[in-house]
């Protein structure tokens, strides 16, 4: 198990030293024959010296180096003669005996011939190596993990920095108690779980409650993603598998966290009888191996997150491996105002901000939608130069988050916008005069996003967990209050009212097959059976039991509850057309209606005759 966290050795190979000896050879080679073109005989000296050929003479202890008062034909300036001793030298002339010196070499010029050349090919060769390994993806730690360690002093987040997660954050904080004092909360013989499953929606926290775990327990803290475990090689992730554990072991006490766990654990067998899944399943045994082998006494805790926990494999679920399933949902609107005071003062911010108010207005939105919104409505008061961030700002970026930014560039024709504005007034209206919807906040024809021509945007006052077939019902007409506009005004519908068909006809498929909300179809659910968490055996699904007959009511059930809502959304604009008309012809001149446009209208519906519907 060790073995992973050894230094791999280095590896000289036999044809690199031949290469090596060869280069230094040709060095000094070189070397040698620069050396004999430039030195000349001494006596060829002495006959230059005589004839007046030599302009300036450099005497040394052992050579003589003169210039040349003309260049030799062969271009040399400069000689070189290795001295000879006076008296010998004109004993030799007598003679008329050619002679020359001979300088003797001393040992450091040998060694630095030898060393000089080495050195240089040493260099080359590691500068080489380096880049290719580089390029390779470093080979030779192709097996090492790639977490991330972060140290006790890097990690500055704790439960403080995460909101909107109460349950979660208290589950969490026991694994934070027996961390630090293993001793008091095991005194019973409970040991903290051997692993902790973090489940919710994207953006809801895990990773940041992971790392807040860490923060709190003061631990190292160990980070990787589930697919930087598998790579191109063949046992690469059940090797780096192993080299995580054995790091964690020797780093105990600390915490192993796994983000995007899906990566890692699907079931196997779930893309069929496929090959390329054989490293994965091979990763994946590992890692039950690992969690086998897991002593809850070490100090190490493996903290793993995903948000589709439906696909996981069963045996990494079982009790012993992930002890503990931690639910991380959706914060409600405590949850989202607690989470807005964490980041709210990042901003500088105008007086008539309310936290609790932007919470309100902002049902369903994760930690990371909220953070991303107070980071456009800082924007959105950049762009307009204000001093600070207003409720105004915050209501902008509310609506860019939910319909996209505006298209003011995007011209529609004159009968386009006349449609658009009679078909946004449509949806206002009959919200308007039922009793079961949301509020309207504000109705524009200015497009929006990729194919938005206008829109009528709704706010919930409370978060609702449970509806009514009534409620449902109210929902499906005000969908269709735009068709029906349409229909009564300009007597053909146009393409404006896709999105809204399709959601006024998936609702009534629910209340349909999934509700038991008709009669005539009965309390029964026809739903295709779909992957339940810790349910992965029935992932393929089963094919439809129901009948011929029965999906025909379905679907006649569903065609009659739409045009149920059609109906009554058509009797209501006809009861207050004269409103409906007077409106729209002023949403084309202002383009926009806030909330005191809509009270002014919402008034005149009051007074009016109650509608037939």
């Amino acid at each position: 198990m060790d073995q992973s966290n050894e230094k791999p050795k280095t590896h000289f190979d036999i044809g690199y030293v031949l290469l090596a000896a060869i280069a230094v050879l040709v060095f000094q080679q070189l070397l040698e024959t620069y050396s004999r073109t430039q030195v000349v005989a001494y006596s060829e000296f002495y006959d230059m010296l005589r004839e007046g050929k030599i302009a300036e003479v450099d005497v040394g202890d052992k050579l003589v180096r003169a210039k040349l008062k003309k260049p030799l034909p062969d271009g040399r300036k400069e000689i070189v003669a290795a001295r000879v001793d006076p008296e010998f030298a004109q004993e030799l002339e007598a003679a008329k005996v050619k002679y020359t010196g001979v300088a003797e070499s001393g040992w450091i010029s040998t060694l630095l011939s030898w060393v000089i050349p080495a050195a240089i090919f040493f260099f080359i060769w590691s500068f080489i190596s380096r880049r290719i390994g580089q390029g390779l993806g470093s080979v030779m730690s192709v097996g090492q993990s790639k977490a991330k360690i972060f140290v006790e002093k890097d990690i500055k987040i704790g439960f403080r920095d995460v909101a909107g997660v109460d349950e979660a954050k208290e589950e969490l904080q026991e694994v934070v108690a027996f961390l630090k004092d293993p001793t008091t909360y095991g005194r019973l013989g409970a040991h903290v779980p051997k692993g902790i499953l973090l489940v919710g929606p994207p953006g809801t926290g895990k990773t940041l409650l992971a790392r807040a775990v860490a923060g709190e327990a003061g631990v190292p803290f160990f980070s990787i993603n589930g697919s930087e475990f598998v790579e191109m090689f063949v046992g690469v992730g059940a090797a780096r598998v192993r080299d995580l554990f054995a790091q964690a072991r020797a780093t105990a006490p600390c915490i192993i966290f796994i983000d995007e766990l899906d990566a890692l654990g699907r079931a196997r067998g779930i893309a069929g009888l496929s090959g390329g899944q054989d490293e994965k399943e091979q990763t994946l045994n590992q890692l039950l191996s690992e969690l086998d082998g897991f002593d809850p006494t070490s100090g190490v805790v493996l903290l793993a997150a995903t948000n589709r926990p439906e696909v996981l494999d069963p045996a990494l679920l079982r009790a012993g491996r992930f002890d503990r399933q931690v639910s991380v949902d959706r914060p409600d609107k405590n949850g989202r105002a607690a989470i807005l005071e964490v980041y709210l003062p990042k901003v500088r911010l105008a007086e008539d901000v309310n936290a609790a108010q932007i919470a309100a207005m902002t049902p369903g939105f994760t930690g990371a939608d909220l953070a991303n919104l107070v980071n456009e409505a800082a924007m959105v008061a950049t762009r307009r130069k204000a001093d600070s961030v207003s409720a105004v700002d915050f209501i902008a970026a509310i609506e860019r988050v939910l319909a996209g930014p505006e298209k003011r560039k995007r011209i529609l024709n004159r009968l386009e916008r006349r449609i658009v504005a009679y078909h946004e007034m449509g949806h206002a209206i009959v919200a308007m005069s039922l009793p079961h919807v949301d509020p309207i906040k504000k109705v524009s024809i200015i497009p929006r996003g990729l194919g938005a021509l206008g829109y009528t945007m709704q706010m919930p006052t409370e978060d609702r967990y449970l509806m009514t077939r009534a409620e449902l019902l109210d929902r499906m007409t005000v969908l269709l209050g735009g068709r029906a506009a349409e229909t009564l005004v300009f007597k053909e519908a146009t393409t404006g009212a896709a999105d809204d068909l399709q959601r006024a006809t998936e609702m009534a498929r629910a209340m349909v097959a999934r509700y038991g909300m008709e009669k005539e179809i009965g309390q029964a659910s026809f739903v295709a059976e779909r992957p339940r968490y810790l349910d992965i055996q029935q992932l393929g699904g089963r094919p439809s039991e129901i009948s011929e007959q029965t999906t025909a009511r379905i679907d006649q059930a569903i065609s009659r509850l739409v045009e149920e809502a059609f109906e009554r959304a058509t009797a209501i604009l006809s009861a207050h057309a004269a409103i409906h008309r007077d409106t729209a012809e002023r949403l084309l001149e202002k383009e926009t209606f806030g909330e005191t446009d809509l009270d002014v209208i919402a008034a005149q519906l009051k007074t009016a005759a109650p509608p037939n519907a």
